[in-house]
């Protein structure tokens, strides 16, 4: 054990640490001394504000300039959790929940508190402020109308509870008849005759805002076409342009006209050529190729912001020939895809005289040859619903800040990471793509040893910062576009989501064109491999099951793996290990070549949905490492249509439901990323159930052959049971004994007979077991054929293996595959006697299931097992 005292010392134990944590070496030595001495000092350099209204903060550098290198701070850890833990923990520590809800900005109370210091010391806010009579308004116009001898030509009278019965009072069109624009946004008007009765009479309305009235609910189109008949000069409605759109709607949106100036006081042949900068986003545009857009209209335009306009009616090459004419044009913001295309590449190709589209380089994008950028995402800020518990706040808006490692030692890696929130401090750091500070966790061993490990997070500078500049981290450091960066930034920020809709449609469309052409079958060409003196094989094992129950005279067990004629082991049969163990090709193994296009997740789920796209009985499935666009396309297309978003993380290659989650939050799916490959398939939320609780079941099958195909299935299968009643109550998604049924290595095992659960389920739901049975084995032998079609590599002449199928129910009774599992856990095969729930009905003894499997594959034997 090495106590770490001297400096030496602490570059000895943590070099592997401090190599991979990217820590420059001048600055070892102030992270030793800080870390002996437990120095947290970064409130002498640095101040956190209030930001997004009070629903986000960030860290401004408050003292002198910082030079790159010089400087490396402590950053505490608030709380550490395994993700299992996370609730029974806020549950548990009322401080915890208080903590987290002020640094996350999702306490009631602190936001009041933002309030009432947004303006200024000491001054406070009312709530229910009085609003201002709509007469006065009117007359306090009038009145400065007169004084200035000019007519009326605005009004805004926004959120002043205005009904229908008090807009007709106010008689507005014979006292105001010159208006230009009118903002009557957030009341309680409800009926088109009240707004028609008082609009009717301006004939020079050009801008008129009626949002978030009644009205536009009840009769939202019909009012629209009766105003638009009505007001022939109206440009903009409820802040969307017309049809009738002209210059003085452009001059609008680029600031020339207004409340302070409705109109120009002396007309000018191009009242638009002094405009650089025009804002036409979300304004409903859907054709732009008319008289007054036009480059001799607007010579000086440098920055132009499409986003959010269909531009329907015009083509993407029509929209780039228009949009090459304007010579001074260097910043453009446009969705992508979108009215000019799906490509930033093409669109900066197109238009050569552009420096950026959407704040990002076209350098840049030409250089990474980015599809779709975005430079000014709009981030992901906390919501709730009123009343709504501050413990499910938290959970949400956790994933914005949560960081995450996995302890390690020399034998084996940590199953289950630590998620992490850094202090106040560390959590006011926000993104950018060109940070200032870079921030890692580091685990402290004052004693050498990582059972005594203290962890923390240590910051330092990038770049020189200045007193005032705000100080930023890169949330994806080293991931770039090959890594999806672009599609995992969703979880901080608000991305383009035509973009994510259009991968998932195309997705959508190629796994629903997709056909399986089911190969001809072809007869059995294995034979027992047993020799013609009758001399048994030699069989070597590393499985307990196998060594107990395999007794049959046919088969006798031997401790040397190169004498025996069958190697029937749970390790990995490669070369590296034939050449270990001394074995040759012609010894029969219980692995087949390339079998992992079935028991590796990822591959499975594309073994499936090459061959069948996407076939009733295998649930939506998406490869996170390549396809989260796809995935988030989908989760947004079903937000949209108000269906069941919530969805399963299983990783690529591990059992027992080890790492795996069960969310509903996209953010969260994303950010589950960081802890290995996944999967993210869609949950099966309406299962079958067993007495109110989920259930899935285990079958056995029998490879012996891939070219020709030739499987069998065990006549023993059974049921595994959750504990708890199912619900899909929010709360209840992160206790694993109501949504995971694998007890045998945690929680309470509670066996049930085969034949008794399949009793029980047909009387329970007055179904017939043997129709979902028959639906089970079509599904199974659909899988291997698929892997015999699309992988006949796999075939190999001296392979015999079993596979674990786990299978749901739903609640149509229709099967579900779960996955299938290499040399699976045979335990409760061997365990229980059964009686066969098809067939003969005959009691089948657990302490003979190893030696009917090895029977069939490798004597050519058919007991207790059936031919699919």
């Amino acid at each position: 054990m090495v106590i770490i005292k001297e400096f030496k010392d602490f570059v000895h134990v943590h070099g592997v640490l401090l190599a991979a944590s990217g820590v420059p070496p001048v600055l070892y030595q102030q992270l030793f001394e800080k870390l002996c001495s437990e120095t947290f000092d970064g409130g002498n350099y640095f101040q956190i504000e209030l930001c997004e209204n009070g629903k986000q903060k960030r860290l401004v550098l408050s003292c002198d300039t910082l030079l790159k290198d010089s400087q490396i701070f402590l950053v505490d850890h608030a709380w550490s959790f395994r993700l299992p833990d996370a609730r029974n923990q806020l549950q548990e520590i009322p401080e915890l929940v208080k903590r987290m809800a002020t640094l996350m900005c999702v306490a009631d109370e602190f936001n009041l508190e933002a309030c009432e210091n947004v303006t200024g010391e000491g001054e406070q806010v009312s709530i229910n402020e009085a609003k201002e009579n709509p007469q006065d308004i009117i007359d306090r116009e009038l009145c400065k109308a007169r004084e200035e001898d000019r007519d009326v030509l605005w009004l805004e009278l926004e959120d002043l509870q205005i009904d229908d019965e008090m807009l007709c009072s106010l008689d507005l069109s014979s006292k105001l008849p010159n208006l230009v624009g009118l903002d009557l946004w957030g009341n309680k008007l409800e009926t088109i005759e009240a707004v028609t009765q008082t609009v009717g009479g301006f004939n020079q309305l050009r801008a008129l805002w009626l949002n978030e009235n009644p009205v536009l609910k009840h009769c939202g189109t019909a009012l629209r076409n009766i105003l638009l008949d009505l007001l022939p000069q109206l440009e903009i409605y409820n802040s969307q342009f017309t049809h009738n759109y002209s210059q003085w709607a452009l001059g609008f949106c680029a600031g020339i006209y207004g409340a302070e100036k409705p109109v120009a006081k002396e007309q000018r042949a191009c009242p638009l050529k002094d405009v650089t900068e025009l804002d036409l986003s979300n304004r409903s545009i859907h054709n732009l190729s008319n008289k007054v857009f036009n480059p001799l209209e607007l010579p000086l335009l440098t920055s132009l912001n499409l986003r959010g306009n269909l531009l329907d009616q015009n083509s993407a090459e029509n929209l780039l020939e228009l949009l090459h004419g304007f010579i001074n044009l260097q910043s453009l913001e446009v969705d992508i895809p979108g009215p000019l295309g799906s490509s930033a590449v093409k669109i900066a190709e197109a238009l050569p005289n552009l420096s950026s589209i959407n704040a990002v380089s076209v350098s840049k994008i030409l250089e990474e040859e980015k599809v779709i950028v975005d430079g000014n995402l709009e981030p992901r800020l906390p919501e709730w619903s009123n009343g709504e518990p501050l413990i499910d706040r938290i959970l949400r808006a956790m994933w914005i800040y949560l960081m995450t490692y996995r302890l390690a030692d020399e034998e084996k890696l940590d199953e289950t990471p630590v998620w992490y929130v850094m202090d106040e401090l560390g959590s006011a750091l926000r993104h950018s793509d060109v940070p200032n500070f870079k921030i890692v966790p580091f685990l402290f061993m004052p004693d050498g040893k990582i059972t005594s490990a203290i962890s923390y997070s240590v910051m330092w500078l990038n770049n020189d910062v200045h007193k005032g500049e705000e100080c930023t981290r890169d949330y994806l450091p080293g991931i770039g576009e090959d890594k999806q960066r672009s599609s995992r930034l969703t979880a901080w920020f608000h991305t383009p989501e035509n973009y994510f809709i259009q991968m998932h449609e195309e997705y959508y469309h190629k796994l629903h064109s997709t056909a399986f052409r089911h190969p001809v079958r072809r007869d059995s060409q294995t034979q027992s491999i047993r020799s013609n003196d009758g001399r048994p094989l030699l069989v070597y094992t590393d499985n307990v099951q196998v060594e107990e129950f395999l007794n049959r005279p046919e088969f006798v067990l031997t401790d040397d793996a190169k004498k025996a004629d069958i190697v029937w082991t749970s390790m990995q049969i490669d070369e590296e290990f034939k050449k270990i163990a001394g074995l040759k090709d012609h010894q029969y193994a219980n692995q087949f070549p390339f079998e992992a296009c079935i028991v590796m997740k990822h591959h499975l789920a594309q073994t499936i949905q090459q061959a069948h796209g996407y076939p009733q009985w295998f649930q939506i499935t998406y490869n996170l490492e390549t396809q989260l666009s796809e995935l988030i396309g989908d989760y947004l297309v079903r937000d949209k249509e108000g269906q069941n978003n919530l969805w399963i993380l299983k990783p690529w290659n591990m059992a027992r439901t080890i790492d795996t989650t069960v969310t509903g939050y996209l953010p969260a799916i994303i950010r589950l990323m960081e802890t290995g490959p996944k999967i993210c398939q869609k949950y099966i939320e309406n299962p079958a159930l067993f007495k109110g609780r989920k259930f899935d079941l285990r079958y056995i099958v029998l490879l012996r052959s891939v070219q020709p195909l030739e499987i069998f299935l065990s006549d023993i299968f059974w049921v595994r049971l959750a504990n708890n009643q199912y619900t899909l109550k929010e709360s209840s998604l992160s206790d694993y004994e109501t949504h995971f049924t694998v007890m045998n290595y945690r929680g309470q095992l509670n066996h049930i007979n085969t034949d008794e659960f399949v009793f029980e389920f047909e009387h329970e739901h007055n179904v017939r077991w043997i129709g979902i049975h028959e639906k089970v084995r079509a599904m199974i032998h659909a899988v291997f054929e698929s892997a015999s079609a699309l992988h006949p590599e796999m075939h190999c002449p001296t392979a015999r293996a079993i596979y674990g199928v786990d299978v749901m129910i739903d609640s149509e009774f229709q099967p579900k595959l779960l996955e299938v599992t290499y040399c699976p856990d045979c335990t409760r095969a061997c365990k229980y006697d059964v009686k066969a729930v098809v067939g003969s009905g005959e009691i089948i003894k657990g302490s003979e299931f190893f030696n009917d499997i090895f029977g069939c594959l490798f004597l050519n034997e058919s007991r207790h097992v059936s031919l699919l």
